[in-house]
């Protein structure tokens, strides 16, 4: 990409940011007390709303179960059905333990060592690594419990970018991510920021069907 090209498509993107903040604020994501709460959310929020993620998270908090050590000795059964609200429980209860069995397996459960133990894209590769975590899940935990930059480039940001001509409509996960780690400094906080205002835009004003582009802070530019 030329620099030209480049610098003209980090102004969109800043623009697009300062916009989208300018109408909602800071949005003070991710949601999670603790590291391995943030960690145990990014494994639960596949393909389910955060309404029904934060219902499961209830389950596990009451039962004093949101620490490594105590959901490691959980059997899945007992564990599925704590996450039930979460819903595919049976699938993320597995993807749980994997992830669970790997922290024993390879740091005697500390989540300490296992977050700081690794930095840039060798935390991302090792979690890749673990059955049932895939990109979006790695860097959800990469930035927000690890405080590592990784864009997190979920469906609200696919969908988002491409109605606004910054992305194909095929674009796959890694193009996605790139349009935004290309073209953007490496910042944590920006990082954070801006996945949480895409959410919000596209929970909220960019839906698959009935989008409300009349009322979205981003109708400027189209």
């Amino acid at each position: 990409m030329n620099t030209a090209l480049k610098n003209d498509t980090a102004r969109k993107l800043m623009d697009f940011h300062d916009a989208m903040l300018s109408a909602f604020g800071p949005q003070g994501w991710w949601p999670g007390k603790t590291r391995f709460e943030v960690i145990v959310g990014a494994i639960l929020t596949q393909n389910t709303a955060w309404t029904n993620v934060e219902k499961a998270i209830k389950n596990l908090r009451s039962g004093g179960l949101l620490k490594p050590q105590k959901m490691h000795g959980l059997k899945s059964g007992e564990l599925a059905a704590r996450i039930k609200p979460a819903g595919y429980f049976n699938i993320k209860a597995t993807r749980l333990k994997n992830f669970l069995d790997h922290l024993f397996d390879n740091y005697d459960g500390s989540i300490d060592r296992f977050l700081s133990k690794k930095k840039g894209p060798g935390l991302r590769a090792e979690l890749l690594g673990i059955n049932g975590i895939g990109p979006e899940t790695a860097d959800s935990i990469a930035l927000y419990a690890a405080s590592l930059p990784e864009f997190v480039a979920d469906a609200y940001t696919k969908r988002v970018f491409s109605r606004h001509g910054l992305l194909g409509e095929d674009a796959g996960y890694d193009e996605t991510k790139a349009l935004f780690m290309d073209n953007l400094a490496p910042e944590v906080r920006l990082f954070n920021e801006y996945h949480a205002l895409i959410v919000k835009t596209g929970k909220d004003f960019c839906r698959p069907r009935e989008p409300r582009c009349h009322l979205c802070p981003l109708k400027i530019f189209l």
